[in-house]
């Protein structure tokens, strides 16, 4: 599966939630984690949403980083040491700032 065909329901079912069960900001939130994800590859390879289309590879990649997103929404910080997922994507965004 190409990230640009991957749906809600796709990330519902890898994370192993009914979407039947989720609310319309439950998927907001999912879609924004995708979002976040996508982003982070683009910056992490230096590839174009389009080229990344191209590495079905990379979409287990950014199924894992949604997981880990979701399993771990809280920021935790907890004896000096940063929830994994917002470590990553704070010295990413610090990288290109």
């Amino acid at each position: 599966m190409k990230i640009s065909e991957m749906t809600t329901a796709d990330i519902w079912q890898h994370i192993r939630e009914d979407p039947k069960e989720m609310e319309e900001a439950d998927n907001r939130e999912i879609l924004t984690m995708k979002t976040a994800a996508v982003e982070y590859c683009k910056g992490y390879t230096g590839l174009t949403e389009e080229q990344l289309d191209q590495h079905e590879d990379i979409t287990i990649a950014v199924l894992m980083l949604i997981a880990d997103m979701y399993d771990n929404r809280q920021l935790q910080v907890d004896k000096n040491i940063m929830n994994k997922t917002q470590e990553l994507i704070t010295d990413y965004g610090l990288y290109i700032c």
